[in-house]
């Protein structure tokens, strides 16, 4: 099990590169994606607690993540971020490879598009926008 107790300097909470939808899933016109995160690289030991501590409030602890196996190719099973087991679970699904997805028990889920490390800046801010104004 992998231990980040606290995020990195480098990761500070003000520093995450997150965006959050503002407009909450409703029903069966459940938006498709919540927000979008553009992390400094594909370690996801490093980058989940940067992520984790960005988070809303409301959307209580999270305890499981799921992402792509391809694209997280090294993520370990369980991860203790800022004192909270973080079960991490892999997928194969071609289908979202660059989605994370969140969970916290009896509060929901919430699926974020990840913009690739790489990503020039101008681009990855309107991959961002684009996806917490149209969910896409």
């Amino acid at each position: 099990m992998t231990s980040a107790s606290s995020p990195p300097p480098s990761v500070r909470r003000s520093e995450a590169r997150l965006r959050i939808a503002d407009q909450p899933r409703q029903g069966r016109t459940a938006r498709r994606i919540d927000g979008a995160w553009w992390p400094r690289s594909y370690d996801l030991a490093a980058e989940l607690p940067g992520l984790l501590g960005g988070l809303p409030g409301s959307w209580g602890l999270i305890s499981s993540v799921l992402v792509n196996g391809d694209t997280w190719p090294d993520c370990p099973e369980r991860m203790v971020v800022a004192g909270q087991e973080v079960h991490v679970g892999r997928t194969d699904s071609p289908t979202a490879p660059h989605t994370v997805c969140l969970l916290t028990p009896g509060r929901g889920r919430w699926d974020l598009l990840v913009v690739p490390p790489a990503t020039e800046e101008a681009e990855a801010v309107r991959l961002m926008e684009r996806a917490v104004t149209q969910g896409v």
